[in-house]
């Protein structure tokens, strides 16, 4: 049975994934950030790469397995001069392989990873067929893209909306930093909110549909210095992330007309936020294994792109 195999080295996580027959097995492994940074450079990136890839394809069953095709992601975004020397090194992996396999290799964005990821695990492929919204949220990303179907890419992008400053992912990352948690912050920053029942009206910042997000980490770093509560702190940090993303959305609807939103990228694992959007827009998201940084997506694409998958 023809399988396809993924590769995805994006900034904090080295992932391959294995399509086979409609199913995906995944393989991920975080980059290791010391303690009290809120990163890493590129060059110390593209180097822990190097070490992991080895591992995570290894924990595919790649030996026995008829590969048909391979996909990779090469760039963050499909836009000239989108570029970042991480990907390189997934990149070169997967072209010795396809080399070895005499199989074809196809090249995506990490965007359009994430957002088929997404697709495949709300399964609504169907969706590469016509025009939707799909919002990218993560530490280096936070925009909204008009998605239509190209023959060439599979599916082609184009910018309506993003955050004029901070970026969804480092405003959680920022505040989970002032509150003592760990890098990335994610999950146990929702954890945190999670000990509050406090509410609380947020009037996000929006310019024309752009949002602007370094608002949220002043207003945390002041709550903090009055001694709020930290459930607290996290509580108004996600709800004003939620509040950006849904003001953002009612417009581009209002601008686009009523197209289907889909929502990718890390921050979209957070349980309120996906909640929220989920029942007032009937918006699709992924699962939580499917929205961080990963190859499933790259290898649903390829999947496409090689005809392997209708």
């Amino acid at each position: 049975m023809p399988s396809v195999l993924g590769i995805d080295t994006s900034n904090y996580t080295t992932s391959a994934a294995l399509w086979t027959d409609g199913a995906v097995l995944q393989k991920k492994l975080p980059l290791p950030v010391k303690p009290g940074t809120l990163g890493l450079r590129q060059r110390d990136a593209v180097f822990h790469h190097v070490v992991q890839l080895p591992s995570v394809l290894e924990a595919l069953p790649l030996a026995g397995a008829e590969l048909a095709a391979l996909g990779a992601s090469d760039r963050p975004r499909n836009r000239e001069g989108s570029y970042m020397p991480c990907f390189l090194a997934g990149l070169g992996a997967a072209r010795a392989v396809a080399a070895a396999k005499g199989a074809p290799l196809f090249r995506f964005s990490h965007q359009q990873g994430h957002i088929a990821a997404a697709l495949f695990s709300a399964g609504r492929l169907d969706l590469l067929k016509g025009r939707f919204l799909a919002f990218h949220v993560s530490g280096g990303t936070t925009e909204a893209v008009l998605v239509s179907p190209d023959p060439d890419a599979v599916f082609r992008t184009e910018i309506v909306a993003r955050s004029l400053d901070l970026k969804g992912g480092q405003a959680v990352d920022r505040v989970g930093a002032m509150l003592g948690l760990p890098f990335p912050a994610g999950a146990k920053l929702e954890a945190l909110a999670a000990g509050t029942d406090r509410t609380f009206r947020i009037r996000p910042v929006l310019r024309g549909c752009d949002c602007s997000l370094s608002g949220i980490e002043n207003q945390c770093r002041a709550m903090l210095e009055r001694g709020e509560p930290k459930e607290e702190i996290a509580g108004f940090c996600l709800s004003a992330i939620l509040a950006a993303l849904d003001g953002m959305a009612g417009r581009l609807l209002g601008r686009c007309g009523k197209l289907p939103l889909v929502f990718a990228g890390g921050v979209m694992s957070n349980g309120m936020i996906r909640t929220a959007l989920s029942e007032k827009y009937g918006a699709l998201f992924a699962a939580p294994e499917f929205a961080a940084d990963n190859a499933a997506g790259v290898a649903v694409l390829a999947a496409v792109k090689g005809g392997i998958l209708a």
